[in-house]
Parts: C-alpha cells; structure tokens; sequence
C-alpha cells in the first residue's frame, strides 16, 4: 500500500470487537458432529466465511441447511455478546481524534439484531456497519472491506483493518488497506504472512499505533 494518511479503520467483529470466536467455534464443532462435512478443523476453516457461503458449500441439502439455520438463530439469540476489554475505550479514541469506524462482518441480521438488542449503545459508537447479506462474495474476497470504506468516504488505502481469521486477513490485505492481525483466534505465526502488524489483542491497540505505517 501507499504511504497514505489514515482515516478510517474497519473492524471485523467477532474475535476483535466482540469476545465471541472461541463460543462460535465449539458452536460448529457441535454441528460438525451432528451433520458430518468431513472437512478436519472445519470450525476453523469457515471462520470469515458468511453463513450463506457455509451452507452451500458444506451442507448439501435444503433440509439439513435449515436445521442448521435454526440451530444457528437459537444459539444467537441466547448467547452473551461481551465487548474485549480495550474496544469501548478505543472506539473512543478514534471518534475524537475524526477517524471514521466501520464494521466489517459476515454475521446475518438475526445475529445482529440479537447483538443491538444485548447493545443498545452498539452503533453509535460507528459511521457505519457492513454485514454478511450486504455482499455477494464473502471474506477472503476483499468487497466487504472496499464496500466499508466506500461506506464511511474514505479510501480504501487510507483505511486501517483490524481482523483475527486468516480469511478476514486475507480479505484485508486484498482490498489494499494496512491490516493489523489481532492474535485472539489464531496464532501469531499462523497470522504473521497475511498483515503488517500483529497484536496481542484489541486493548494492545491505540490511535498512534493504528495510523504509524
């Protein structure tokens, strides 16, 4: 990327924002059992992936991809969404310094309107909010990353992501944005190829060590 002022930053939101990852993952791990994708790690292998992309690539009937939907919704609507320490405090401090936030998901309106419900406080705190239905190509693609910078008016490479999947990761480095990889989900090394800065988690993040190139 160019050596470009940075003006916007845009988070990816379970695993970063949200201390949910290690949740989801045991989440799947259940449904691998049930509905066998013989895929080994397969918790790990869809993570970034938006849960359309799931279904039909992993599940090969309607039946069994609305089973999984349902045990999907139910699971959402009952789990706890908590902010990582740090990411309130962050959020913050961007908006006061004028840098614009996005957030960049691939979780469903379900998932989101059970997330507003839990954090009524939740989009305030962001100039805007792309989610998983709002593309037709989920991560590693890089089109829900350049259509969040084209959501808050900043270009793509004055932009900042902040992911912790290897395909979010991806998708970050693909859209020509700097990446900080976040070692919540994955280990360092297994993220180290795919950004330009590696932190531990998002309180170890601040304004001036987002916008250093």
């Amino acid at each position: 990327m160019t050596n470009k002022t940075i003006k916007g930053v845009l988070f990816d939101l379970d695993g970063v924002l949200i201390d949910t990852e290690g949740i989801y993952t045991q989440f799947w791990e259940a449904v691998d059992q049930h509905y066998p994708t013989g895929v080994k790690d397969f918790a790990r292998v869809i993570k970034g992936s938006n849960l359309h992309n799931i279904l039909h690539t992993y599940f090969p009937t309607e039946a069994i991809r609305q089973e999984v939907t349902a045990m999907l919704d139910g699971f959402q609507r009952d789990m706890r969404y908590e902010y990582f320490p740090g990411a309130i405090e962050l959020l913050e401090e961007l908006e006061s310094k004028g840098i614009k936030r996005c957030v960049v998901t691939s979780s469903d309106k379900s998932k989101m309107a059970a997330l507003y419900s839990q954090k009524p406080d939740f989009q305030r705190h962001f100039d805007a909010i792309v989610t998983g239905n709002m593309v037709s190509e989920p991560k590693p693609s890089p089109e829900c990353f350049l259509l969040g910078a084209k959501h808050i008016g900043v270009d793509i490479e004055e932009c900042v992501v902040i992911e912790d999947s290897i395909n979010g990761l991806k998708a970050g480095l693909a859209s020509g944005a700097r990446v900080i990889g976040l070692s919540t989900t994955c280990s360092r090394d297994a993220i180290e190829p795919y950004c330009h800065l590696i932190a531990s988690d998002i309180a170890s993040l601040n304004t001036q060590t987002i916008i250093t190139q």
